[in-house]
């Protein structure tokens, strides 16, 4: 029997604001554990808190990037349930009136084809602490300690609508997930860092027969923060539930954890449902009103999106649309490019160089493009001789090396190594001469009409010149001397 998959993921992403949702505690990560506290986002007696405006600009600004609809009137609500690391006992966050409703996010099915996975809300809440355990797990733990510098920070909760739309297969998840990422990086409320905790989300799966209507029940993944451990606990539980009803077994509603090491999702605890959270309105929080300006104000100042940056690259700079696609994943990158662009004469040139050659430098180095020790002046310096043909591919990629490697410009790293290029006519004739004589069995292969040895001449000519012969020319002067060369 053939299976439809749903899945559904709950992301949470902590807001880059300078202070906490309800208080005026920094959210600054990496601080010594419990410095950045106070009697309100530890939940002491008779604190009150007093709502973040930033961080509700943030949550709108999200649900306009996700053509969801702004509701006028919203408030918080209080989720109760009873784990260390909370330290009220209860949540704030949102339930019956969320900031943002009923929006979409287009991604590329699995047939090829613009697909609009539906969202069914995006709300505010706070962060819970964290716990830090003795041993890797809680099982192994001979004891464990709170840190509550992440308690009270704002988090986006961003719930996607398993009944409109869902996620078909693990290849629509992830780019789901790299999507919603980029854009959210995109419109700067946040930096999204995985490792430390910005972006992490909890799964929900179901399988049902195909051309069916009902859902089946769902597993929940909770707490997964790394892309690799997403795909691998989906397709694991994929097979799972497919084996258990191929074998006449029940799927229960629960929640499960993902083994990293085993590879396995190993159950945790029954599902909850809202009943279980017993939600009911904050009543230390009044209701938050946002009128029709505020809403403008915010779509005025929205930053470029990923899909107007690709089209504004191939439009306004002529590249090839795929390589804007690939410069707009990171927003840093499509901004290397434009910095790039505002120097560089040719700019498909200048895409193809920051997508094979300068991507592989950092690549290796493990480096991000912000700390690109290469300038964009100095990149489009070398972008522009390697176009004029003022120096090879060769010696480009041998500078931007160098340049990588210490800073420095393009022309001082040539005049400093003896890179100049050998344009001398008669020069690269002698050179062809040697090559020839060292290689006339090669020679003579050509001359009975073998193309394929060619390269191998060429090769030599580049070998002995270290890469500053013009192949170009090489090859030309190669034709005039071989009366057979094709």
């Amino acid at each position: 029997m053939d299976y439809e998959t749903i899945i559904c993921f709950e992301i949470h992403v902590e807001l880059n604001t300078e202070t906490k949702l309800f208080c005026r505690c920094s959210t600054r990560y990496g601080a010594p554990p419990n410095s950045q506290v106070c009697p309100i986002c530890t939940g002491q007696p008779g604190a009150l808190p007093v709502l973040n405006r930033k961080a509700v600009e943030y949550c709108v600004r999200a649900g306009k990037a996700t053509h969801c609809s702004i509701n006028r009137t919203s408030g918080f609500a209080r989720k109760n349930y009873f784990y260390p690391d909370l330290p009220k006992g209860y949540q704030i966050s949102q339930y019956e009136r969320p900031f943002c409703e009923k929006g979409y996010l287009e991604i590329t099915g699995d047939d090829g084809n613009p697909y609009a996975v539906g969202i069914r809300r995006i709300h505010l809440e706070e962060d819970a602490g964290k716990l830090v355990h003795s041993a890797n797990s809680f099982e192994e733990s001979d004891y464990s300690l709170v840190d509550y510098n992440r308690s009270g920070v704002p988090l986006l909760e961003i719930v996607a609508d398993h009944t409109r739309n869902h996620l078909h297969s693990v290849h629509e998840a992830r780019s789901y997930l790299e999507k919603m990422r980029q854009i959210l990086r995109y419109i700067e409320v946040s930096d999204c860092t995985i490792e430390q905790g910005q972006f992490r989300c909890d799964v929900n799966i179901s399988i049902r027969p195909k051309g069916t209507q009902s859902f089946g029940n769902r597993a929940e993944i909770k707490n997964m923060a790394s892309f690799k451990s997403i795909m691998d606990a989906l397709e694991y539980e994929i097979k799972r539930q497919v084996k258990t009803l191929e074998s006449r077994g029940q799927i229960f509603q629960e929640t499960r954890l993902f083994d990293e090491e085993k590879r396995v999702t190993v159950p945790m605890r029954s599902k909850e449902d809202a009943p279980d959270y017993r939600y009911f309105p904050d009543p230390d929080l009044v209701d938050i009103e946002i009128d029709e300006a505020y809403v403008q104000h915010i779509q005025n100042s929205m930053p470029e999106l990923p899909e107007e940056t690709v089209n504004r690259l191939t439009e306004e700079f002529g590249i090839p649309i795929n390589d804007a696609r690939i410069l707009v994943k990171d927003k840093s990158i499509a901004d290397f490019f434009a910095a790039c662009a505002g120097y560089c004469e040719d700019t498909e040139k200048l895409s193809r160089w920051i997508i094979k050659e300068l991507f592989k430098l950092l690549n290796e180095a493990s480096m991000p493009i912000q700390k690109c020790p290469v300038s964009p002046e100095a990149f489009s310096q070398l972008i522009n001789s390697v176009s004029k043909g003022e120096i090879t591919d060769n010696i480009g990629r041998t500078v931007l090396e160098e340049m990588f490697k210490t800073g420095g410009s393009p022309d001082s790293i040539i005049d400093e190594r003896g890179l100049t290029p050998i344009h001398d006519t008669n020069a690269l004739e002698r050179l062809l001469d040697e090559v020839m004589e060292e290689n006339s069995q090669v020679a003579s292969q050509i001359n009975q009409g073998m193309a394929k040895p060619i390269d191998f001449l060429i090769g030599q000519v580049m070998k002995k010149t270290q890469g500053r012969a013009n192949p170009k020319k090489a090859r030309e002067l190669l034709h005039k001397r071989l009366p057979h060369f094709s």
